[in-house]
């Protein structure tokens, strides 16, 4: 089975993060199986939300790495949203063990607590955590996220496909360790992310690595997040749903 990591991470401000009554409301009126289930490696347990599709026979998992505030109800959602389309989905809380007698997300406080300590957690322990969920994998994320799937394309040169969404690329000297082609999800009005974008593209090209970016006009950074609110704007909205359509054809392609 071919898992795929779809890395998770969009920097908002804490207010917005902590504002997520529509997708906590979605996700309660789920018609699909879900589920809390815990993944081992070596002294280390991870806890992961777990979503499946309502479909008989084999399915596409998908591995979803959430965002700098931790595992929240959007990034649950999420997981939701892919067993929705058809995929097993699985999304780890990387912050497992960071809280208060051995919490994760939860017992941290809320968002400024958990984007303090996802700020601290090791690179190897990251690389790690995904690991465990390998295979020949489709690794992607959200702006810290997009940042972790650049640099766990430099690690692990079996994954299938890197998805990069509004986050920044790894230093130049590592990218010759990619082997897989990377898609990038960018938003036009997106200063800081997009400083940084000719110099990614640049190094992938030098290093003659597949390195296809696309901007979406109109779009602001979190454009997936803020695209699924019920108040986001037109521009973030019809992003969102263009990312979604295009996302979808690269991962049947693979």
């Amino acid at each position: 089975m071919k898992i795929f990591l779809l890395a998770a991470a969009v920097t908002l401000t804490a207010g917005t993060a902590a504002a997520q009554d529509w997708a906590k409301v979605r996700l309660e009126q789920s018609p699909r199986h879900l589920e809390w289930v815990t993944v081992q490696h070596g002294d280390r347990q991870v806890r992961c939300f777990l979503g499946f599709p309502e479909a008989k026979g084999k399915a596409t998992a998908v591995v979803l790495i959430h965002e700098i505030f931790g595992l929240t109800d959007w990034v649950r959602g999420m997981v939701d949203q892919f067993a929705a389309a058809g995929y097993i989905a699985i999304a780890p809380d990387f912050l497992s063990g960071a809280g208060p007698n051995g919490g994760g997300t939860e017992s941290l406080g809320g968002p400024d607590g958990a984007r303090t300590k996802i700020q601290g957690l090791p690179q190897a322990q990251i690389d790690a955590d995904l690991d465990a969920c390998s295979g020949k994998v489709v690794v992607g994320g959200f702006c810290w996220g997009g940042a972790k799937t650049f640099l766990y394309a430099t690690h692990n040169p079996a994954i299938a496909a890197g998805l990069v969404f509004y986050g920044s690329g790894p230093d130049a000297a590592a990218v010759g360790r990619i082997t897989a082609p990377i898609y990038g999800f960018y938003a036009e009005n997106d200063a800081r992310i997009n400083a940084g974008l000719p110099a990614t593209e640049q190094a992938m090209k030098a290093a003659q690595r597949f390195f296809e970016p696309v901007t979406y006009s109109g779009a602001g950074h979190g454009f997936m997040r803020a695209g699924e609110d019920p108040a986001g704007s037109e521009a973030n909205q019809r992003a969102r749903a263009e990312a979604w359509t295009r996302l979808k054809a690269i991962l049947g392609s693979l």
